[in-house]
């Protein structure tokens, strides 16, 4: 600690070092998630894996290739879910791959930005399967954009801006292709992303011993 009471620059990096990141950025309650939930309800499922698989694609995948170039499990399971999107393939063949993405990020030993790139994928893959996980997309994303781009040492509120715009661009691109007065909107049941944002709000790192 300094003279003056704050904390010098070695004192915060020795902090953070004992800091584990959370997987996950935002939090349910939050009014951009809640906005976000709501333009997912008035979607068909097609539309709304559409969306999660085209919108991964483009921002979450180059994130897990920056990272993890020679591993292409998350590819495999977008091209699965656009497989299922033609009706190729059962819904299991998504569960199977979206997993197999989850799992490569955590036994490869990724980096946290990589780690969420590869849940944001997974999630993605999985609205196919239950449409809740679209939010998710958000959440592990927002992880995954805010520590590629920011690293894992800046202040709560650094992260919760770097979240709130992230959610804010995944809402400018479903509202993009929305389709107006969607006579098939999904059913969603958000009441387990009630659980999460507990878990995730006011508390971004935990400490480690």
């Amino acid at each position: 600690m300094t003279e003056d009471g704050d904390d010098s620059a070695a004192d915060r990096a020795e902090v953070f070092a004992r800091m584990k990141p959370r997987k996950m950025l935002c939090y349910s309650d939050a009014p951009y998630v809640t906005r976000l939930m709501r333009l997912i309800e008035t979607q068909s499922k097609p539309t709304v894996v559409n969306w999660c698989v085209d919108y991964a694609e483009r921002y979450y995948l180059p994130i897990w290739e920056k990272y993890a170039p020679d591993d292409r499990t998350p590819h495999t399971a977008l091209e699965t879910a656009r497989k299922w999107l033609r009706k190729e393939v059962k819904c299991q063949a998504v569960r199977d791959v979206a997993w197999d993405s989850h799992t490569a990020a955590r036994t490869a030993g990724a980096p946290e930005a990589a780690t969420a790139a590869a849940g944001a994928v997974a999630n993605a893959a999985l609205t196919c399967h239950v449409a809740t996980h679209s939010i998710r997309v958000a959440f592990y994303g927002a992880a995954a954009v805010a520590y590629d781009r920011l690293g894992l040492r800046e202040s709560q509120e650094a992260y919760d801006a770097a979240a709130a715009g992230e959610c804010a661009r995944l809402e400018a691109a479903l509202r993009a292709v929305a389709a107006e007065n969607e006579p098939n909107p999904v059913a969603c049941k958000w009441r387990d992303m009630n659980n999460i944002g507990k878990k995730i709000r006011g508390n971004r790192h935990e400490h480690t011993t």
